[in-house]
C-alpha cells in the first residue's frame, strides 16, 4: 500500500496552486476569474495535481479554512471525471489523507472531507476502499465530538446519494454494514449534540424506502426513538421526525397502524409550528394519509381541529414572495430568470392524449399551498362532511372587514376553490350565492383577491356554463376585464382562467367572439413576454373551442361586398406583426407557432390567405435548424430540436386545416426531402412529429411523397422492428398510423413492405396486455387491416398467426371509417383464404358484433357475404356450436345479418 510519505508535493506548485485558489474565491481580487478557471483546468492535465488538491485540504494548516475547502471542493469535481483513471498509487495517497480529516477540528473542513468520501465511494464502492468502514466506526465509537459528527456527516451523504452499498453484501465482511452502522444512528438519536441527532435520524430515514432486514427487525426501537425526538428543541430534527412520519405513512403504513391515533395528534400539534419548514413537512402527512387507503375514520375525529389549522395555514405568510407582486407592475419587462422553460408536446394520433396538468402559478412549494393541496385532497375523500366545520370559518373570514383582514379573505376564497371539486354536492345549493358572490372580487382593490378569485371562479366553470345566461355572462366579462389588469400576477390567473371556463363553453363563446377577440388582443399588445405565453394559449384554446366559428363574418353596413370576417380582422393583424418580428432563433416562437396551429386547424380553408407565408417559414425553421445540427456557425443560430418539432406540428395543422388545398404550397418545396430527414433523426420526438406529417401529407397529397415512397415506407416499417419500442412507443404509434394512411392511397404499392409489417405488428397485438398502449394496439390493428385490403394475398397465408388477437383489438375500436377500411381488410382476407379464420371464429364473430352501424352500405354487404359463406362452409352443426359459444348481446348484434 502506497504511504503518504510516498508523494511529496514541491513548494512551488503547492505555492502557485493555493495563489490561483485564493484568486478565484477572492471577493476583491480584480484577477479574471475565467481565465484562473482556465488555469486550474490546464493544471488537471498534470497527473498529481489532484493529489496537490488533497494534500491543500488536509495538510495546509497555514491557509484559510476557505482556501483548503476551495481545494476540496475542486478535488471533489475532478474526482468526478477522472477518479476511475487515475494510478492507483494516486488513488491510494488521495484516500490516505481524507481518513484522518475526518475529525477535523474545521466543521466546513469536516464537511468537504465527507462529500468526497461519498463521491469516492460512489466511483469505488466500499471494495475499493477496505480501510474506511474501521476509520468509520472508530470515528463513531471515539467519544470525542469531532471525530463522530466527521463520521456521521461522511455516512449521512453516503446514505442520501447510494443508500443500496450499505445495504448490500461486502466480500471479507460477516455482515452487511448497514447492520453495524444502524445500532449506533439509532443510539446517537439520544446524543446532547444536535448536529448527531439530525444526522443519525436523517441518514436511517435515507432506508425507509429500501426497508433493509435490519431496519425491519428495529422498527420498534426507531418508532420509539421517533418519538422522543418529537419535540425536540432543534426544528431540523423535528423536521426530519415529520418527514419519517409521512414517509413511514406512504411506503409502510402497516408499522404506523398501532399507534395512528398519536402520530395523527403530534402532526396536528406539529402543523401549528413556530417554523414554517417543521410545519410545511407535518402538512404533507395528510395528503400523504389518504393517499396511502388507511381508513378514513381514524382521522375522521380529528378533522374539526384540522380544518381550522389548513385554513389558518392558507394565508399567506409575511414573507411570502408573491406578496411583492401586489403593485401595478404591467409595464415592467419580464426579467429571463422570471420566464420558466416551457417544453413543447409532439403531435400523437391516437386515443391517449394525456392531459395537462394545472400550471401552479407560482411554482415555490410553501406552507400555504401544501395547506390547500391537503384540503382538496381531504375534500375528495370526505366530500361533504367536511362542511359543517369548513363553512362557517370560510364564511367568517369572507366577512372580515377592513384592509387589514385582506388574506383571511383571499385564504377563504382560495379554500373555496380547494373543494370545488370535492364538495360539489353539498355547495351545489349554494353555487348560485356563492358565484354571485365572487364576481364583486374580481374588482377588489387587493390585486391578490382579484387573482385567486379568477382561480377560484374557474373551477365551478362547468355550473357556471351549465347555469343560465345571466351568470355566465357576468363571470365571463368580468374575466375578460381582468384579462386587462394592471398587475401581471392577476393577467396570468385570469388568462389561465378564461382558458378553463373556454373548454367548459366550447360553443357557447361563438355569439361572443368579437368582445373576447377584442380583449384578447388588447393584451396581447400589452402583456410583457412570460403572460404572452399566456395570451397565445388562451387564443389556442378558444380557437380548439369555437372551431369553425372563427370565420364568421360580420354584418355588413351598406356595401354587401365588404364581407371581410370580423373576427379574423382583430385576431390576425397583430399575429402576423408578431409573427415577422421574431428571428427564426427566438424562442418566443414556440407559443405562436403552437397557437397558429389552432387557428389554422380551426379556421380550415379559411386559413388559405395566411398559409404561404407561414409555411415558408416553417420550411425554413426546419432546414436551418438542420444544418445548425451540423454546422451551427454557417447556420447562424444554435441547434435546438423544439424548433423543428413545433414547425412539424404547425405543418400538420395546415395540412389538417387547409386538407387539399395545401398541395400546390408542397409541390413548390422540399418538404418531402425534409421531412424525410425528420423521419430518420436520432431525437424520438422529431421522429414522433415528422411521422404524424407523413400521415397527414398522405392523406392528403400523397402524389407529391411519391418520389421517395420506399424510403418513408422503410424507414416507418423500422419505427415497428425495435428493442426500445417501449421507450418510443409514441414515434411507433405514428409511424403505424402513416403507414396504414399511405397504404390506403398508394394501394399495391406498399407491397415491398407488407410482409415485414404484419411481422413486426402481429407481437404489438399479441402482447397488447403488458404494452398497455391503447393507441398502439388500435392503430396496429388499423394498419394491418389496411395492407390486408390492399395486399389481400400477401397477408392472407398468415392469417392463423393473428386472427384472434388481431379481432380482440378490432372489437375494441368505436365505429369509424379507419375501422371500416381494416374490416375491408378482413373481408379481403377471408375471400382469399377462407380457412385460415376457421379457429378464431368466435372472435371474428365478436369483433363483427362490435360495430353499432356499418354506414358503409358495400361493406355491410361484405359482412354479411363472410358471414354467410362459413354458415355454409360449416355444416353438421359446427355453425350452431359456434353461435352457442358467442354471448347474447353479440348473438343480437348478429341477427341483422340474418345468420
Amino acid at each position: 500500500m502506497a504511504t503518504s510519505a510516498s508523494w511529496q508535493p514541491q513548494e512551488e506548485g503547492f505555492r502557485e496552486i493555493c495563489g490561483l485558489l485564493e484568486q478565484q474565491i477572492s471577493p476583491s481580487s480584480t484577477a479574471d476569474k475565467s481565465q484562473i478557471w482556465q488555469q486550474l483546468q490546464h493544471y488537471s492535465h498534470f497527473p498529481d495535481f489532484n493529489n496537490y488538491l488533497a494534500f491543500i485540504l488536509a495538510r495546509a494548516e497555514g491557509k484559510s479554512v476557505e482556501i483548503r475547502q476551495a481545494a476540496g471542493l475542486l478535488l471533489k469535481n475532478n474526482l468526478r471525471t477522472a477518479y476511475k483513471s487515475m494510478v492507483p498509487a494516486n488513488q491510494q495517497y488521495i484516500k490516505s489523507e481524507l481518513l484522518p480529516c475526518l475529525g477535523a477540528a474545521d466543521r466546513h473542513i469536516r464537511s468537504t472531507v465527507g462529500t468526497i468520501v461519498s463521491v469516492v465511494v460512489q466511483l469505488g464502492g466500499i471494495l475499493g476502499w477496505p480501510e474506511l468502514l474501521q476509520a468509520l466506526l472508530n470515528c463513531l465509537d471515539s467519544n470525542d465530538v469531532n471525530h463522530m459528527e466527521g463520521a456521521m456527516d461522511a455516512l449521512s451523504k453516503i446514505c442520501e446519494d447510494i443508500p443500496q452499498v450499505l445495504d448490500s453484501d461486502v466480500p471479507g465482511l460477516a455482515e452487511r454494514p448497514i447492520n453495524i452502522f444502524l445500532p449506533r444512528f439509532l443510539k446517537f438519536f439520544q446524543s446532547p449534540h444536535p448536529s448527531l441527532r439530525k444526522l443519525s435520524l436523517g441518514s436511517v430515514n435515507q432506508y425507509i424506502m429500501l426497508m433493509p432486514a435490519a431496519l425491519y427487525a428495529s422498527m420498534d426501537q426507531y418508532l420509539q426513538g421517533l418519538f422522543v425526538l418529537a419535540n425536540d428543541p432543534a426544528t431540523e430534527v423535528r423536521k426530519l421526525v415529520c418527514a419519517a412520519f409521512v414517509q413511514l405513512i406512504e411506503v409502510r403504513p402497516s408499522f404506523l397502524e398501532p399507534h395512528l391515533k398519536n402520530v395523527i395528534e403530534y402532526m396536528l400539534q406539529v402543523n401549528k409550528d413556530t417554523d414554517d419548514e417543521v410545519a410545511l413537512e407535518a402538512c404533507e402527512f395528510w395528503s400523504a394519509y389518504c393517499d396511502a387507503q388507511l381508513p378514513p375514520e381514524y382521522l375522521k375525529e380529528f378533522l374539526p381541529r384540522l380544518i381550522p389549522v389548513l385554513l389558518s395555514n392558507m394565508a399567506y405568510a409575511d414573507d411570502d414572495e408573491s406578496l411583492d407582486d401586489a403593485e401595478d407592475d404591467e409595464s415592467l419587462p419580464d426579467r429571463d430568470q422570471d420566464i420558466k422553460p416551457r417544453f413543447h408536446s409532439s403531435r400523437f394520433h391516437g386515443s391517449d392524449n394525456l392531459e395537462d396538468d394545472d400550471d401552479d402559478i407560482v411554482n415555490i412549494w410553501n406552507l400555504r399551498k401544501c395547506s390547500a393541496a391537503a384540503l382538496d385532497v381531504l375534500s375528495n375523500v370526505f366530500a361533504d362532511e367536511i362542511l359543517p366545520t369548513l363553512m362557517p370559518i370560510i364564511q367568517a373570514k369572507l366577512s372580515a372587514s377592513g384592509d387589514e383582514a385582506w388574506k383571511d379573505r383571499e385564504a377563504a376564497v382560495l379554500a373555496l376553490g380547494a373543494i370545488a371539486e370535492g364538495c360539489i354536492n353539498g355547495l351545489y345549493p349554494h353555487l348560485s350565492e356563492i358565484v354571485v358572490f365572487l364576481i364583486p372580487l374580481l374588482d377588489d382593490k387587493f390585486p391578490l383577491i382579484r387573482s385567486i378569485s379568477c382561480w377560484t371562479l374557474s373551477r365551478f366553470s362547468k355550473y357556471i356554463v351549465q347555469n343560465g345566461h345571466e351568470q355566465f355572462e357576468k363571470v365571463l366579462m368580468g374575466l375578460l376585464r381582468r384579462i386587462l389588469d394592471t398587475n401581471k400576477r392577476v393577467q396570468e390567473a385570469a388568462c389561465s382562467a378564461f382558458a378553463t371556463l373556454e373548454e367548459e363553453a366550447a360553443e357557447e363563446l361563438a355569439p361572443r367572439l368579437e368582445i373576447i377577440l377584442q380583449h384578447l388582443m388588447c393584451a396581447f399588445g400589452k402583456y410583457q413576454r412570460r403572460n404572452l405565453r399566456i395570451v397565445y394559449d388562451a387564443i389556442g384554446t378558444l380557437a380548439d373551442a369555437v372551431g369553425d366559428a372563427l370565420n364568421q363574418n360580420s354584418v355588413p353596413t351598406d356595401d354587401l361586398d365588404d364581407l371581410q370576417p370580423a373576427c379574423l380582422e382583430i385576431l390576425m393583424p397583430p399575429l402576423i406583426a408578431k409573427w415577422q418580428q421574431l428571428p427564426n432563433s427566438d424562442k418566443d416562437l414556440f407559443p405562436l407557432l403552437e397557437c397558429f396551429t389552432s387557428i389554422a386547424q380551426a379556421l380550415g380553408s379559411g386559413f388559405a390567405q395566411f398559409a404561404q407565408p407561414v409555411f415558408q417559414r416553417c420550411i425554413d425553421i426546419i432546414q436551418n435548424q438542420q444544418l445548425a445540427k451540423v454546422n451551427p456557425v454557417s447556420a447562424g443560430v444554435q441547434y435546438d430540436k423544439e424548433f423543428i418539432v413545433c414547425s412539424l406540428d404547425l405543418l400538420s395543422g395546415l395540412v389538417e386545416g387547409l386538407g387539399s388545398g395545401i398541395e400546390s404550397l408542397v409541390a413548390q418545396s422540399n418538404l418531402k426531402d425534409l421531412l424525410l430527414q425528420c423521419c430518420m433523426d436520432d431525437a424520438y420526438d422529431i421522429r414522433q412529429s415528422a411521422f404524424a406529417l407523413l400521415g397527414d401529407l398522405a392523406r392528403v397529397c400523397p402524389v407529391h411523397l411519391h418520389p421517395r415512397l420506399s424510403e418513408f415506407l422503410d424507414v416507418a416499417a423500422k419505427q415497428l422492428n425495435t428493442s426500445k419500442l417501449k421507450e418510443t412507443l409514441s414515434v411507433a404509434n405514428n409511424a403505424c398510423w402513416a403507414i396504414g394512411e399511405l397504404a390506403v392511397k398508394v394501394r399495391q404499392e406498399v407491397s415491398p413492405i407488407v410482409v415485414a409489417v404484419i411481422s413486426y405488428l402481429v407481437p404489438i397485438l399479441q402482447h397488447a396486455e403488458e404494452l398497455n398502449n391503447k393507441s398502439l394496439v388500435e392503430n396496429s390493428a388499423i394498419t394491418l387491416g389496411r395492407l390486408a385490403w390492399v395486399c389481400p394475398e400477401l397477408v392472407s397465408p398468415h392469417m392463423e398467426h393473428f386472427m384472434q388477437s388481431w379481432c380482440i383489438a378490432l372489437s375494441r375500436i368505436r365505429d369509424d371509417i379507419e375501422k371500416e377500411d381494416a374490416f375491408q381488410g378482413l373481408c379481403a382476407m377471408v375471400k382469399a383464404n377462407p380457412s385460415g379464420a376457421l379457429n378464431s371464429l368466435v372472435f371474428m364473430c365478436r369483433a363483427i358484433a362490435s360495430w353499432h352501424e356499418i354506414r358503409s352500405e358495400e361493406l355491410h354487404n361484405e359482412v354479411s357475404q363472410v358471414l354467410h359463406g362459413y354458415k355454409q362452409m360449416l355444416r353438421n352443426g359446427a355453425w350452431d356450436q359456434c353461435m352457442s359459444a358467442l354471448e347474447a348481446p353479440v348473438k343480437d348484434r348478429l341477427s341483422k345479418y340474418q345468420v
